[in-house]
């Protein structure tokens, strides 16, 4: 049982979702490509022709429209069952939010359409080595004019996908200063002097993490994004949005433990009962269910204030905080019920237990929601 206030049409879309999971990338399957470290084409292809990849894009761009219900909608189905594809489109819903708002017409022609289709894939690079939550004190990736073109050196880290990515939205700097001395530039992933290097990671297995490598990498002028010097403001006003995306995608990894998790209970004996008929277990489970569907419910009131204009800065942090929470329960509980049926690969408890830990600190790590939250809830002076 799930609660929610979600419209007749959004309960359909799910279900449209679900069925498609579920026929395309079942449970067996999913474990397989995720021990082969493995992207899944297949369930990419379904999720471009249902129009999945293009939410939140309009029609006229190549998109399916929508709005951030239906993208946090797809996300929690997508990660209850298939985490790495949902941690593909909560990139996938950044970057396509980023030419949406700020690309030329030229430049959505020729990249946010593809991308919507499911034609292209995408990375975001703005991550370096020495820092990730302060990029702006760590970057030193750099992007020189040279007549009608940058050149761009450097290497970003923790990239999701850049291997099998088409094009990079890269961030560098093309002047000194802090905030407004960092633009943003389309970058194709083949394009000379790029060097992508896949990272062996233990979780998010679908979907590889990599460094990359710009080396005197040219792209023409018409390849900046919006304003020079505007990159990373560009970048902010995204923020939110990620933030209530990667919600969804940690309580749909908390839902899908907790649906293992029950069902295992109901199955296993103990002491001459199942496991579920157990107090502690109910208790344990009554609390998992609890966190969940808070969680969840407060998700989605922050998505129809940020689709209606509200300021949801505090909000999105709130969300994105209780998400890991729930995960963080989830995922332990999971693990203690299952015990030693959790440590066998077939078992996706164990999946779920490796791929949350991501969204404790990414994309904004829980210590800084709760600075946020501090200074901007309370009006506590900056904490870092």
């Amino acid at each position: 049982m799930v609660m929610t206030s979600l419209s007749e049409e959004q309960i359909a879309f799910q279900d449209v979702i679900n069925r498609a999971i579920v026929e395309t990338s079942p449970v067996e399957r999913a474990q397989k490509l995720d021990a082969a470290k493995t992207f899944d084409a297949e369930l990419y292809r379904v999720l471009g022709e249902l129009g999945v990849l293009g939410l939140g894009v309009a029609e006229e761009d190549g998109g399916s429209g929508g709005t951030n219900i239906e993208q946090v909608v797809a996300l929690r189905a997508l990660a209850n069952r298939a985490t790495s594809m949902a941690v593909f489109c909560v990139v996938q819903f950044l970057v396509t939010r980023l030419l949406k708002d700020n690309a030329t017409a030229e430049q959505k022609r020729a990249f946010l359409a593809p991308l919507a289709a499911g034609r292209q894939k995408a990375s975001f690079c703005l991550t370096e080595a020495g820092g990730g939550t302060d990029i702006l004190r760590a970057m030193k990736t750099t992007a020189r004019a040279d007549g009608g073109d940058y050149v761009i050196n450097g290497a970003k880290m923790w990239i999701s996908g850049a291997t099998t990515s088409d094009f990079y939205v890269v961030l560098a700097r093309t002047a000194p200063g802090k905030t407004d001395g960092v633009s943003m530039f389309l970058v194709p992933s083949r394009a000379a002097g790029i060097t992508a290097r896949e990272i062996d990671t233990f979780a998010i297995n679908g979907y590889d993490t990599c460094q990359v490598f710009f080396d005197d990498v040219r792209v023409p002028a018409a390849n900046l994004i919006g304003t020079e010097g505007r990159g990373f403001r560009q970048v902010l006003a995204t923020l939110n949005s990620e933030r209530i995306n990667a919600a969804a995608v940690a309580i749909g990894i908390a839902q899908g433990a907790m649906e293992v998790a029950a069902d295992y209970a109901r199955e296993r004996q103990a002491f001459g009962k199942s496991l579920a008929e157990l107090q502690a277990v109910q208790h344990k489970l009554a609390n998992v269910a609890t966190t969940v569907e808070l969680a969840w419910t407060f998700l989605l009131a922050t998505a129809v204030r940020d689709d209606n204009g509200e300021p949801v800065d505090v909000a999105s942090s709130m969300a994105k905080l209780a998400a890991s929470n729930a995960a963080k329960l989830s995922a332990d509980v999971g693990m203690e019920i299952l015990a030693s049926a959790a440590f066998d690969t077939a078992s996706p408890m164990q999946r779920y237990y490796r791929d949350h830990r991501l969204y404790s600190f990414a994309p904004l790590n829980d210590e800084m929601c709760r600075n946020l939250i501090a200074e901007r809830y309370f009006g506590f002076g900056r904490g870092f």
